[in-house]
């Protein structure tokens, strides 16, 4: 039993650093500049730093609660 936390624990550490990485990745698409005042490099960069966090963690997310409740679906027919 511990040794399934600890498992879900790293994957929840690794899915959360990956689809965060992804989510700075995707986001360089976009041309924060014109949204942002002039001069205001560290405060873009900390704004491109957080929302790539809140983006990939909902994504993290949704990806570890698709897979709990794909692992917990055979549970029905017992």
């Amino acid at each position: 039993m511990i040794t399934g936390f600890g498992g879900f624990a790293l994957t929840s550490i690794l899915t959360h650093l990956v689809f965060i990485a992804i989510s700075w990745w995707a986001l360089q698409a976009l041309q924060f500049d014109k949204l942002l005042r002039a001069n205001h490099v560290l405060q873009s960069r900390v704004l491109y730093i957080l929302a790539s966090i809140a983006l990939g963690s909902t994504v993290s997310n949704f990806f570890l609660d698709y897979l709990q409740w794909s692992q917990q679906l055979p549970m029905i027919f017992q």
